[in-house]
């Protein structure tokens, strides 16, 4: 079988960085094309020297794409900015993989709302595929445009699913506590990211008005078919990358914690990168991979589900996940290029 031809628009951020070096290791992957408008010319390795005698290739502008030919596109842009190359380029020339948020909404007044700015590819976001395998592998499997999911909400659906799925919970009555590691914010210098800032610091932000609820609450209702009103508070850890997330829901029905392990066990028995574990995991349990870890307890005191997930931010939470959905869209087993162990300390 061929390699598949890639791009990776936006190549120099943290996310196209991470997809530089998983796919490198891909055994089925030709990097034919990385752009970056503030560096062109450049060699890759030039920008992110640990790729050197790796990466050396040449990045280009965005409007050289049309030079090469591709089977998929990996979007790394930022908000607000993807829509318009897709709306460019369209669907035909190559499958497209978008990590930003501007195809994960179902409605451009939904976009408009929560982002701030009219979506300009309206008619497209109907094509668009929500791209978190272990929920919508099959529609995955036929789509030319994915929206690749954003890190907190990967790490909130996969801890709720099983739940709504089984209406064991209310869905009025959901809590999602989610902290972060800076690398969250991208690569671009911030007042708020700034070392001075966080180092030894912890704090809230985005106070019920992250942009990220919206993401969680349409995903569980396409999956479950339950609609949610989730209260969702991110937090920014002192740290570099991972994602830890807490949940606290109300059961509609008798449970214990014997139950709640069989229906989480039974749910991710065949998702790879799902590890159900028995003890609350921590950020470095899943360094550097695309590995998911969930626990899940039944506090009977308070009559409350508590669920506690880690992830890499930029890799089960951005380029990983993106490499996991290539796979499942170009027919390959979905692990390749993926089996990376967590790095620990």
């Amino acid at each position: 079988m061929a390699d598949i031809q890639v791009g990776i628009v936006g190549a120099t951020g943290y996310t196209g960085s991470e997809l530089v070096r998983l796919l490198t290791y891909h055994p089925e992957v030709t990097i034919k094309a990385v752009t970056s408008e503030s560096y062109k010319g450049e060699k890759f390795s030039t920008v992110h020297p640990q790729f050197r005698n790796f990466a050396e290739m040449k990045l280009i502008s965005v409007k050289e794409l049309d030079k090469y030919k591709l089977d998929l596109v990996f979007l790394a842009l930022p908000h607000k900015v993807s829509m318009g190359f897709v709306k460019e380029h369209g669907l035909e020339k190559f499958k497209i993989i978008d990590l930003s948020a501007d195809f994960r909404l179902k409605s451009a007044d939904e976009y408009s709302k929560w982002y701030g700015v009219e979506h300009i590819a309206p008619e497209l976001m109907e094509n668009a595929v929500y791209g978190l395998p272990e929920l919508f592998r099959s529609k995955i499997r036929g789509a030319r445009l994915v929206a690749n999911p954003g890190c907190y909400p990967t790490s909130a659906i996969l801890a709720l699913a099983p739940l709504l799925k089984r209406n064991l919970i209310d869905p009025n009555e959901i809590v999602v506590d989610s902290k972060s590691g800076v690398s969250g914010a991208g690569a671009k210098p911030k007042d708020a990211t700034h070392f001075p800032e966080v180092f030894g610091n912890f704090s809230a932000y985005g106070v019920h008005t992250h942009r990220h609820t919206p993401e969680i609450m349409e995903a569980l209702e396409e999956y479950s078919g339950q609609r949610s009103n989730i209260l969702f508070t991110p937090h920014l850890l002192p740290i570099d990358r991972g994602i830890l997330s807490t949940t606290y829901s109300k059961p509609l029905k008798p449970i214990n914690n014997e139950l709640l392990s069989d229906i989480y066990e039974t749910f991710y028995r065949n998702e790879y990168f799902v590890r159900m574990v028995n003890d609350p995991p921590s950020v470095k349990n899943v360094r550097g991979s695309n590995f998911a870890d969930v626990f899940v307890s039944f506090d009977e005191r308070t009559n409350t589900i508590i669920t506690v997930s880690v992830i890499d931010n930029l890799v089960k939470g951005a380029s990983g996940q993106a490499i996991q959905n290539m796979n499942i869209m170009m027919d390959r087993i979905e692990k390749t290029g993926l089996k990376a162990l967590p790095l620990s300390p």
